[in-house]
């Protein structure tokens, strides 16, 4: 099935397809202060995000980035208001929901990290739901980082090192980096900050060692097609040495 072209011709030909970053981490930030100027419901901001996200990955798959990781929900994000939690759980799921043929058709593999277990258990059933439904996708990889944190993360390897009885001298990085969330996918070469934050936000720690890191001052709702270009554009333009001279 062919896909809704979200880049012009003259747009893909910028790129070299030669130098693609395989795995591209995005934290989708903005959405309540999209919505605050435009005096806007913090939900709004939420819902104009979650959209936002479908052509992005759409655009994502033109590209040849083959999996793309974002920030969804982090173990911080509870401590916000009841109303806003409530919110950002029914958007997740309403869109889980709604969204699944569409995946299925554009060849989207839905995968998601983090602790998924304190999610209500409807977000649960239609999280499962929506996975089983698109494993046999092969297009693009969509992880979710939901109920996610890179310390928890971390925390989570290790307690199942520990419960191996692993032996301290056997405890190698790519041991720990085994039990990662991320383990199926590896680390990405990229990482996207929208609405001009410089900092990661407890988003993929272990993993970020060597990515390269593009911040822009474009907030997630209003991050388009041409943002996600500009942005693999820029990687191209860097010489990644990962730690050599």
């Amino acid at each position: 099935m062919s896909l809704t072209t979200s880049l012009s011709h003259d747009e893909l030909s910028l790129v070299d397809p030669n130098n693609i970053p395989k795995h591209v981490a995005i934290l989708m930030d903005g959405n309540r202060r999209w919505a605050r100027k435009r005096d806007l419901p913090d939900a709004m901001g939420h819902w104009e995000g979650a959209d936002v996200l479908t052509e992005i990955v759409r655009t994502a798959s033109e590209l040849g980035i083959e999996t793309m990781t974002m920030y969804v929900f982090s173990t911080e994000n509870w401590q916000r208001s009841e109303d806003e939690v409530e919110a950002l759980m029914n958007i997740l799921e309403f869109n889980l929901v709604r969204k699944r043929q569409q995946m299925v058709d554009e060849g989207v593999r839905l995968s998601s990290i983090g602790d998924i277990s304190r999610l209500p258990s409807s977000v649960q059933e239609a999280l499962s739901e929506t996975k089983k439904a698109t494993e046999h996708c092969s297009r693009i990889n969509l992880v979710l980082a939901i109920n996610y944190g890179g310390r928890d993360e971390i925390r989570r390897a290790v307690a199942k090192i520990v419960e191996q009885k692993v032996a301290p001298h056997e405890v190698t990085e790519e041991l720990i980096a085994k039990h990662l969330d991320t383990a199926p996918f590896g680390d990405p070469d990229l990482v996207i900050r929208p609405s001009g934050e410089y900092r990661l936000s407890n988003f993929l720690l272990w993993q970020v060692s060597y990515a390269e890191i593009y911040v822009t001052q474009t907030l997630w709702p209003d991050f388009t097609p041409r943002s996600l270009l500009e942005a693999v554009i820029d990687f191209q333009s860097r010489k990644r040495r990962k730690g050599a001279c």
